[in-house]
């Protein structure tokens, strides 16, 4: 940009844009049916450039906001999207994350030009798939996972084609089990993009279009320049990490900056990454993109929002491995994703907080749990410890990183589904020990009041939460099924059962690592 925007200016219209996404996010949850979405707010709302570009995030989930922009372009380039139209998918070589995750996407005009695009995504606990719940953990491809969605459009001229969504979602091998929950949260969804929409083009009236782009703009070379400060900090040589999933694939980065054509850039290599996962834990670039924007975030001290301007000075190198498979046209050549959004992200998030050395890895998973029939499927993710700091103990018992879901109240989860919560409770000392104390874990304990499949995806359940500089790591997870006659099982990190009336799942979550040697007392 030629003019330095004023920076008064420019702080009033980043909430401004902040205040379209986040009336968009109150719709979306206000008006959804599902306890997934009203409940947990799994759903992320954003706000894109005429480019497709994030430019503004309401606080919602990490792990879909950063990958909001590649999903915009990708289905830009696939569908044309002209002034009345909507498209969704939740496709992953499409810029989706996995099955359950649905994006609208709205293109935004004023005055006959395109300004930018309104963009949600919202995860659906039940869409399909070999299992309830849509994310069997032994699925060997996309086509077993669930319904998947291409770039279509769900409202074309400004003509809803809703026969068209429903007959899509109840195609194909494994078709949603919950149809009419599916399209009132796709509805809400679309309400939501409706009132950004028009939220954004008040902007447009009432400051004039062209201020409202020149601030969109501002907004993402600032993001730019103030981590471009921040990487000149790092100096030069190259740092790396390894971190190994429990099952011992491998996460490889190599960090260090570089000249590119005389311009400076912050060069992450994921070069020495496993290869493509035979089950789902496999990632795909949106996702990296997501842990890699939220990461270099992190390492900032103002409170910008997730901005693709973080990444216009970074040159990203993800060679073929689990997380950038291939995706051929047929779902079922496809790899499978599920846990490469929930469980993977978190992993890619620790490898580089490892290397970038700013904290004591968190509990580095999302502690999937699902359970359901035929006739529906709940899902959850269950918090844990964060990771110590130079200047802070880790938090006790909170959703980290790529997460940041809400747990659904006991009364309405008793009320709505046959489980009674036996113990909610923080798993006192599984944070590891240090100068900072890693944050403890979570107790979760469900009894189920009639015969149910569930499924359990984790990760630290072998490889611990790494302390740093010192610092203790913390406890693993634990989960045990509990039989009605006692009998008491040690589930994998990876399970699913088939549980009868009264028997009882008890999950204990990771503590975060600690950071630097216990203080010595002398006496």
């Amino acid at each position: 940009m030629s003019a330095i925007p004023d920076p008064i200016q420019l702080e009033l219209f980043i909430n401004r844009f902040r205040a379209v996404v986040e009336e968009m996010g109150t719709l979306l949850q206000r008006t959804a049916f599902s306890v997934n979405v009203k409940e947990r707010f799994d759903f992320s709302c954003g706000l894109l450039n005429g480019r497709g570009e994030l430019v503004v995030n309401a606080p919602h989930i990490p792990v879909h906001l950063g990958g909001l922009g590649v999903c915009g372009r990708a289905v830009a380039e696939e569908l044309p999207l002209e002034d009345g139209d909507v498209a969704l998918t939740n496709h992953p070589a499409f810029g989706g994350s996995h099955l359950p995750d649905i994006s609208l996407i709205a293109p935004v005009f004023y005055a006959g030009k395109r300004i930018g695009f309104v963009i949600n995504r919202a995860h659906h606990a039940e869409l399909g798939g070999k299992r309830p719940g849509s994310m069997p953990p032994d699925a060997l491809n996309l086509a077993e996972e669930g319904v998947v969605v291409p770039p279509m459009y769900l409202v074309l001229k400004g003509k809803a084609q809703w026969t068209k969504i429903r007959k899509h979602l109840l195609s194909g091998p494994f078709p949603t089990r919950s149809i009419n929950e599916n399209l009132a949260d796709i509805n809400a969804a679309l309400a939501s993009l409706m009132a950004g929409k028009r939220a954004l083009q008040n902007l447009c009236t009432q400051f004039g279009p062209e201020t409202v782009s020149y601030y969109m703009e501002a907004l993402y070379h600032h993001a730019a320049a103030r981590i471009a400060q921040r990487f000149t900090d790092l100096g030069q040589g190259s740092r790396s990490a390894t971190e190994f999933l429990d099952d011992g694939h491998r996460i490889c980065v190599r960090i260090g900056l570089i000249v590119d054509e005389g311009r400076p850039l912050l060069e992450v290599d994921f070069a020495g990454t496993s290869a493509v996962h035979p089950a789902n834990f496999n990632a795909t670039p949106a996702i990296i993109h997501s842990a890699l924007m939220y990461v270099l975030r992190l390492l900032l001290d103002e409170p910008l929002p997730l901005n693709e301007g973080l990444l216009r000075d970074v040159k990203l190198l993800l060679p073929p491995s689990f997380l950038n498979p291939l995706f051929p046209e047929d779902p079922a050549q496809c790899p499978a994703v599920v846990a490469g959004n929930t469980e993977t992200s978190q992993r890619v998030v620790d490898t580089l907080l490892k290397a970038f050395g700013v904290a004591g890895c968190s509990q580095g998973t999302m502690n999937n749990l699902l359970f359901g029939d035929e006739t529906f499927g709940y899902y959850e993710t269950i918090g844990g410890g964060a990771g110590a700091t130079p200047g802070a103990h880790g938090a006790s018992g909170v959703q980290v990183h790529m997460t940041n879901t809400h747990m659904t109240d006991p009364e309405v989860m008793e009320l709505r589904y046959p489980v009674r919560v036996h113990e909610w409770a923080l798993r006192s000392g599984s944070g590891g020990n240090g100068r900072r104390k890693g944050g403890d874990g979570l107790i979760r304990e469900l009894a189920f009041l009639k015969p149910l499949s569930v499924t359990f995806i984790g990760q630290h359940r072998n490889e611990k939460p790494y302390g740093v500089h010192g610092g203790a790591s913390g406890a693993s997870g634990i989960q045990t099924l509990i039989r009605t006659d006692g009998t008491r099982t040690l589930l994998p990190g990876v399970a699913t059962v088939e549980v009868q009336a009264g028997d009882v799942l008890r999950v204990e979550t990771p503590g975060g690592g600690g950071w630097g040697p216990p203080f010595k007392i002398k006496y």
